[in-house]
């Protein structure tokens, strides 16, 4: 079968872009805690929230990866020496995944045309792109493009706008990296409930993915699958939904107990909106791989999506062996949903402060 011949009378009607996922890959720091022992360490820096500690349980994780040993959090540390933390682990991470996605999609280094780069768990000036291509000999001629500030929703978003580049370079490629280290932020001498919460839910995380442009090289000959539709979708007045305050000695987590209902009540409009403005409907998909934010966001999604159980398990997976590591998380449910072999029209989704959703329709 030609590689027309391939592709639906509806794909080719849809399909916006000519690009496809030629890798992808992920990477975990080296220290690794089971979810009972963060919550065994929280009661010494939270004892007001002992009536609580059932939030461990119900979150969905069993495990997570720190880019540090535990007891490095339990002391109060500064910007500077989060920054310093932030940029070694993150350029490490980040090497690792770009060779690792380079490798897999059959290319050299020099054969990458772009590079997009996220974060929101740390800074760095230069920009990490920046940083990296100082490590690794990409083409001193790579486009560059750094973002920050898009939080949970940056791998989906990150993903998006990494997709236009490369529709924009023929027989390109373009490699999108994002990297989030949620646990730099995690300080024991805050007292608020949101710090609480955060600590039974984020980990660290990064993620590599390679987008090639098949003009010329044929269509969905060798990739993982192809991008059909992406888009977003804003909430006017929800700043305070998500995001972080600027603190003496870190980034102080904003995370409201608005959220669960917030989605509740837009999350699938949002959906039927999105895909409408692409000629699509829920009925065109074949299943869903969402940004895991915690087990009771997933639930919801569940339940008002009409999904039987079982449907989100790429999603529950990711969360239940990593926990929410921002950012990368939604690259890791893409890439456990190819490792099991998921076929067909997906909707990759993810959440930020804004506050916005994500989204990238693909066909695997």
């Amino acid at each position: 079968m030609d590689a027309i011949s391939a592709v639906s009378t509806r794909d080719r009607k849809t399909a916006a872009f000519d690009v496809e996922i030629a890798a992808v890959a992920t990477a975990v720091p080296e220290h690794v805690i089971a979810q009972a022992e963060v919550e065994r360490r929280s009661r010494r820096f939270y004892p007001q929230f002992a009536h609580m500690a059932a939030i461990y349980a119900n979150t969905g994780v069993e495990t997570r990866y720190f880019c540090m040993p535990e007891d490095w959090y339990e002391a109060p540390r500064s910007w500077e020496e989060r920054t310093a933390v932030f940029q070694k682990h993150a350029i490490g991470l980040l090497e690792r995944v770009a060779s690792d996605a380079i490798s897999r999609a059959g290319l050299r280094l020099d054969q990458i045309n772009a590079v997009v780069t996220n974060t929101i768990t740390g800074l760095a000036i230069p920009s990490l792109d920046a940083m990296l291509m100082n490590r690794m000999k990409f083409g001193q001629h790579t486009e560059r493009l750094p973002s920050f500030g898009l939080g949970c929703g940056g791998g989906v978003a990150g993903f998006s706008r990494a997709t236009r580049l490369a529709q924009t370079m023929p027989g390109g490629n373009v490699l999108f990296l994002t990297i989030d280290l949620c646990s730099l932020c995690m300080r024991v001498n805050d007292p608020a409930i949101a710090m609480y919460v955060a600590l039974a839910l984020f980990g660290d995380g990064a993620a590599g993915v390679v987008l090639r442009n098949t003009q010329g090289v044929g269509v969905g000959q060798r990739g993982l699958g192809q991008v059909v539709a992406t888009g977003e979708h804003f909430w006017p007045g929800t700043e305070h939904i998500m995001g972080w305050d600027i603190t003496n000695d870190g980034f102080g987590i904003v995370l409201s107990p608005e959220l669960p209902a917030l989605i509740r009540d837009n999350f699938v409009p949002a959906v039927d909106a999105f895909l409408a403005r692409n000629d699509m409907s829920r009925a065109d998909l074949d299943g869903y791989l969402l940004h895991p934010g915690g087990s009771k966001i997933v639930d919801i999604a569940e339940s008002k999506l009409g999904l039987p159980p079982g449907a989100l398990e790429p999603t529950r997976a990711t969360l239940r062996n990593f926990g929410n590591m921002s950012s990368a998380t939604a690259l890791f449910v893409l890439n456990h949903a190819i490792a099991r072999g998921l076929k067909g029209r997906h909707l990759f989704a993810a959440f930020g402060p804004g506050f916005s959703a994500y989204f990238v329709v693909l066909d695997l």
